[in-house]
């Protein structure tokens, strides 16, 4: 007995060990392709896709349209083509599912009111009245040396150059090419940085960064430098939160080689850039008196104060980082040098353009609502994309802190919320969500961008028959099991414009842990590159076949 035990179990676990490994996704896997488009003008394109995408073996389309969000702004030729969009896909036996709820990429549904973007707060920002007309004055007092005064900076990297009026810094491969300035700012204040630039054949990414001393960046905006430019003046905002002491960098980070000129960096305390204006964002106006403060009344005591541009330019829904701040414009007769203390919010432009909106305004609710109605009406579809993900910005205006809740937990009640209103809409009908924003191992974490406070625990708002598009690829061992664990069906969102053969690592990831529950692949290109869709299926008909 001593010995025959051993035995079996040796011989047991060998048997084990050559058995075949069965894939435990479903087969055949679901094949999506991701496919962003405007319906007005590029019918015949999608329908190409669609054809060719068929002929491979290509099942579901995720549609996207910035137009799902303005439904009621379009005229019969809009619905038109929606109709032939649909018939097509019918003839060709693939289903699509519509794009709909943008809350972190909110531009488009922010078209109908820009107001409802998301804010965070100016607290007693000080404005000084001169002939009726109230703006801004720092405080303190701040300003950039010329790039010159090489000791008044905190450092100016070896590389850069003196060309005239311009530092240049020339072919540098691997070396960084920066300034940087210690700051002493108030918090909870707007300000303003600029500098100009000119490149050639630069192959780098210059940037204006504010970091504050726990290494956390303060503004996340692009300054859209080509590679080769004449000179232009590029600029950022950003709110100093709650920090004081602050450190300004200017320049590049291992840029490569070309050319890279700056000029006249410069930093103000700005005016109410890109303010918005709505119950959960209000303003406050006090005028400092040694009697006491007087708050006045917007409509009696100063005109009615809004930034004309926020939003609009060059169309609804699109903020620019920077213009000219409205003047506050006082009806009293207040005497030139009256001080005013002056709160109020602003949004804040995400890299290329994101605005995020804000959810925890009941107006946003309705808006989402209202979109719920209008596409499901339209497409009769058998799957929904909620477009919850990268949602970089949330948590400072008073519509959130009056809930008393963490990020996570808002997250949690929006999505369940939006849920529901397709399982009202569309009963039966298959429910969608990008993992990124549910997920502890990839953004549902701590100190994600401007969200104020934690995301954890976001995922609680997912109920289980919520399908999973995971694009977690870092970590995709963790991120795999954990919405398994959960019950959720999970695709899997793989090429991401790289190398097609990146979605084998995911198969192989799924099949070597026995993650339950994966039922499909997504090509998911934000290129509209749409070349490696036969590599793609390849790659799924090699685990197919398995």
């Amino acid at each position: 007995m001593k010995t025959f035990l051993p035995s079996c179990l040796t011989l047991l676990s060998l048997l084990i060990m050559t058995q075949p490994t069965v894939a435990v996704y479903a087969k055949p896997l679901e094949r999506w392709v991701y496919c962003a488009a405007n319906l007005l003008t590029q019918v015949e394109r999608v329908e190409s896709l669609m054809k060719d995408a068929k002929k491979l073996g290509y099942t579901h389309f995720l549609l996207a349209d910035s137009k799902f969000a303005r439904l009621h702004e379009l005229d019969e030729r809009y619905f038109e083509h929606v109709r032939k969009v649909q018939a097509t896909a019918d003839s060709l036996g693939i289903k699509i599912a519509p794009a709909v709820f943008p809350v972190g990429y909110s531009n488009d549904i922010l078209g109908s009111n820009p107001n409802l973007a998301d804010a965070m707060p100016v607290r007693d920002a000080l404005f000084i009245v001169r002939d009726g007309v109230a703006d801004v004055l720092a405080e303190p007092l701040v300003y950039l040396p010329t790039l010159f005064e090489k000791s008044s900076w905190g450092f100016i990297d070896d590389v850069w150059q003196v060309d005239g009026d311009s530092l240049v810094a020339t072919q540098v491969g691997d070396a960084n090419c920066r300034i940087m300035k210690p700051l002493t700012l108030a918090p909870f204040r707007q300000y303003h940085v600029s500098v100009n630039i000119k490149t050639e054949a630069f192959q780098g990414r210059p940037e204006i960064k504010l970091i504050n001393g726990s290494g956390q960046s303060l503004s996340y905006t692009n300054l859209q430098v080509k590679p080769t430019q004449d000179w232009q003046t590029h600029h950022i905002t950003f709110n100093t939160l709650a920090n004081s002491s602050i450190n300004l960098y200017i320049g590049a980070w291992s840029p490569g080689n070309g050319r890279l000129w700056i000029a006249e960096p410069m930093l103000e305390e700005c005016g109410a850039v890109n303010m918005v204006r709505r119950s959960g964002a209000p303003l406050r106006v006090v005028v400092e008196s040694p009697q006491g403060d007087i708050e006045l009344i917007e409509g009696k005591d100063f005109e009615p104060f809004h930034d004309p541009l926020l939003g609009v330019e060059p169309y609804g829904g699109e903020y620019q980082p920077w213009h000219q701040p409205p003047s506050l414009r006082l009806s009293s007769s207040w005497p030139d040098g009256t001080r005013l203390r002056v709160s109020y919010y602003h949004t804040h432009v995400i890299y290329d353009g994101q605005v995020c909106g804000c959810v925890t305004e009941p107006e946003f609710s309705q808006m989402l609502t209202r979109q719920a109605d209008a596409m499901t009406k339209l497409w009769k579809a058998e799957s929904w994309m909620m477009s919850h993900d990268e949602w970089r910005m949330l948590g400072w205006d008073e519509s959130f802190a009056k809930l008393g809740k963490t990020p996570g937990q808002v997250v949690a009640e929006n999505v369940a919320f939006c849920t529901d209103l397709l399982h009202d809409r569309a009963p039966g009908a298959r429910v969608m969500t990008w993992s990124d924003m549910f997920d502890p191992h990839h953004n549902a974490v701590e100190n994600y961008y401007l969200v104020n406070g934690t995301l954890r625990q976001s995922w609680l708002g997912l109920s289980k028959e919520v399908t999973v598009v995971n694009w977690n690829f870092d970590k995709r061992v963790a991120s795999l099991r954990f919405f398994a664990d959960r019950g959720h069906p999970q695709i899997i969102a793989g090429y991401y414009d790289a190398d097609p053969e990146q979605l084998a690592r995911w198969l192989e990831t799924v099949r070597d842990n026995r993650v339950q529950g994966v039922v499909g692949v997504m090509y998911t290109t934000w290129q509209n590159d749409y070349s490696n869709l036969e590599a793609f299926a390849k790659v799924i008909d090699r685990f197919d076949t398995q």
